[in-house]
C-alpha cells in the first residue's frame, strides 16, 4: 500500500519519480473497491481549480466519458486537430508504460521534468485541503486532472481532449465546463460503482451533458440511449448521435478504412492504420466531435482525415508490436471489447492465436472470456495478475477458462491454461512456446497492455501526427 503523502515542503518534487510517489500516495476513491462510489464529490476538484485560479477556464475542452472508446476517441480527435493546425493538449488514463503519457502535448508526452513542477505546484494546495474534512479531500484524480488543466494552461494549448476517468457525473473531469461533451459506448462495467444496468450507466455518463454546449453520442442500445436522450431534453443539450446525424457507411468496406456520411451532408473516405470495427466508429465520433467545435470548414476537416487521422497509431487498441513472432496487444476488458477484439483476430489469425490473460474481478467474466477463447482455435492460453490491487488470481483465472471450455465443449485436454501470477514471467513463457507462425495476443487489462508492450518491445507511446 503506498504511503500517504506527507505535510513536508523541505523536500520540493523535482522528478518524474517524486511526482509519481506522491500522486499514488493519495487516495483512489474512484478505483478503490471498499469506495462507496455514491461517496464521490466534485467539492475537492472545484477547491482545487479554484486555488489554481482556475486553468481550465482558459481551455476550449472536449469532454469524452464512455464504457470504452474513449481513449481512442481522445486519440483520434488529438490527431486530426493536429491536422488542423491546432495546439492540443490530452488528457488520458490510465497509462500504458510511463506517467507522463497520461498528459500529451501535440501528440506527445510531456516530460518528467514538466510534471514534476505541476505537482510541486498544487503540492501545498493538495495539503491544505487535507486538513478538512473528508468530503473535500483531494483525491488521486483529483490530483491528476488538475495537474493536466494545469500544464495544458501553461502551455497556451488551443484545444484539450478530456477523458472521463469513471463514470462521468461524479468524475473529476466534470468540473470543467467544455465546448463538445462526448459519450462514446454504454456497456456494463464498474457496476458496484455506476449500476448494474446499461440504464443506471448511461444516467452516470449523460451527467457531463451541459445546457447549451452540443454533445455527441456514440452507437447505444435502446435502453441507454432513451437515458442520454432524456438528460438531454433536461437540460438543454442538442445531441449528434450514430446513426441518425453521421454514420459509417455501408456496403463492401475495406477493413482498414473510414467512409464517413453525416446528416448535413458532410463525406469523407480515408485509410486508417488500425484495423477493425471499432476503430472506425471511434474515429467517426472524434470526427464528429471536431465538427461540433463549429470552427473549421468541411473541406479542411475531410483534408485532415485523410492525412493526419488515416496516420494515427492507437497503443494498447489491436496494436501489432516490432517483435517476431507476432504479438498482438490489446486493453479489450469489457464483453463487448473482447468481442470486437475477437472477431479482427479471426481476420488476422484464421489458423487460430495463443493468448495472454489478465482480468479484473469486477467484470462479467464469462462474457469476456468466451469470444476470444472461440477464436483462439484451442489456443494455449497462459493467465497472469496484471494487476494485484483489481486482477483476478492467475490460477483462479486458469481453472475458471477451464471450465468455460468444458462447457463450450472446446476442452484443452492435456494442454490446460498455465497460471503465472507475475506477468512479465507471463509475457516471456507465452512467447517462448509460440510455434512458428502462430500469433500471440495480450488482452483483458490496460495494464497487461503496458506490461506487454514493455517486455516484449512496444515503441515508445507517442502516436499522433506533427501539428500542421
Amino acid at each position: 500500500m503506498s504511503t500517504p503523502p506527507q505535510d513536508d515542503q523541505s523536500e520540493p518534487i523535482r522528478t518524474l519519480e517524486d511526482a509519481a510517489a506522491y500522486l499514488e500516495g493519495l487516495i483512489n476513491r474512484e478505483r478503490s473497491t471498499g469506495y462507496a462510489y455514491r461517496r464521490l464529490d466534485l467539492r475537492p476538484i472545484e477547491a482545487l481549480l479554484e486555488a489554481l485560479g482556475r486553468p481550465d477556464e482558459s481551455l476550449s475542452i472536449i469532454h469524452v466519458a464512455g464504457s470504452k472508446g474513449k481513449g481512442s476517441t481522445c486519440l483520434f480527435a488529438e490527431s486530426l486537430l493536429l491536422g488542423l493546425g491546432e495546439h492540443v493538449g490530452t488528457f488520458t488514463s490510465p497509462h500504458l508504460t510511463s506517467w507522463v503519457e497520461r498528459f500529451r502535448i501535440d501528440g506527445r508526452a510531456i516530460d518528467g521534468a514538466t510534471l514534476a513542477g505541476a505537482v510541486e505546484r498544487i503540492r501545498p494546495i493538495v495539503e491544505s485541503l487535507r486538513d478538512g474534512p473528508d468530503e473535500t479531500k483531494p483525491s488521486f484524480f483529483d490530483a491528476t486532472t488538475a495537474v493536466a488543466l494545469l500544464v495544458f494552461a501553461d502551455a497556451g494549448v488551443d484545444r484539450v481532449l478530456l477523458e472521463v476517468g469513471l463514470g462521468g457525473r461524479l468524475d473529476s473531469t466534470n468540473a470543467v465546463t467544455p465546448d463538445v461533451t462526448c459519450i462514446t459506448s454504454i456497456e456494463l462495467e464498474h457496476t458496484d460503482k455506476l449500476g448494474d444496468t446499461e440504464a443506471l450507466i448511461a444516467g452516470e455518463k449523460a451527467g457531463i451533458l451541459k445546457a447549451g454546449i452540443p454533445g455527441v453520442v456514440g452507437p447505444l442500445r435502446d435502453e441507454a440511449m432513451s437515458v442520454v436522450l432524456t438528460r438531454a431534453a433536461q437540460v438543454g443539450t442538442q445531441l449528434r448521435t450514430f446513426g441518425d446525424d453521421y454514420r459509417i457507411e455501408a456496403g463492401d468496406v475495406p477493413d482498414e478504412a473510414l467512409r464517413l456520411d453525416a446528416l448535413d451532408g458532410f463525406r469523407v473516405a480515408c485509410g486508417l492504420a488500425t484495423p477493425g470495427e471499432a476503430a472506425r466508429t471511434n474515429a467517426s465520433i472524434a470526427v464528429a466531435c471536431v465538427r461540433a467545435l463549429g470552427v473549421h470548414d468541411d473541406e479542411a476537416v475531410a483534408r485532415a482525415c485523410r492525412t493526419a487521422l488515416a496516420a494515427c497509431a492507437l497503443p494498447g487498441r489491436i496494436e501489432r508490436l516490432p517483435a517476431d513472432p507476432t504479438v498482438i496487444v490489446d486493453s479489450a476488458h469489457t464483453a463487448r471489447s473482447a468481442a470486437v477484439l475477437a472477431e479482427t483476430l479471426a481476420t488476422l489469425a484464421p489458423g487460430g492465436f495463443d493468448l495472454v490473460l489478465s482480468v479484473s474481478g469486477d467484470k462479467e467474466l464469462d462474457d469476456v472470456l468466451r469470444p476470444l477463447l472461440e477464436a483462439s482455435g484451442r489456443g494455449r492460453i497462459v493467465t497472469t495478475r496484471a494487476e494485484p490491487a483489481r486482477s483476478l488470481p492467475a490460477d483462479w483465472l486458469a481453472k475458471r477458462i477451464d471450465e468455460l471450455a468444458e462447457r463450450l465443449g472446446m476442452g484443452w485436454g492435456a494442454i490446460s491454461p498455465l497460471a503465472i501470477e507475475d506477468p512479465d514471467e507471463a509475457m516471456r513463457v507465452a512467447r517462448a512456446q509460440l510455434e512458428p507462425g502462430r500469433m500471440l495476443c495480450a488482452a483483458g487489462s490496460v495494464y497487461l497492455a503496458g506490461i506487454a508492450r514493455r517486455v516484449l518491445g512496444g515503441s515508445p507511446v507517442q502516436g499522433g501526427v506533427p501539428r500542421r
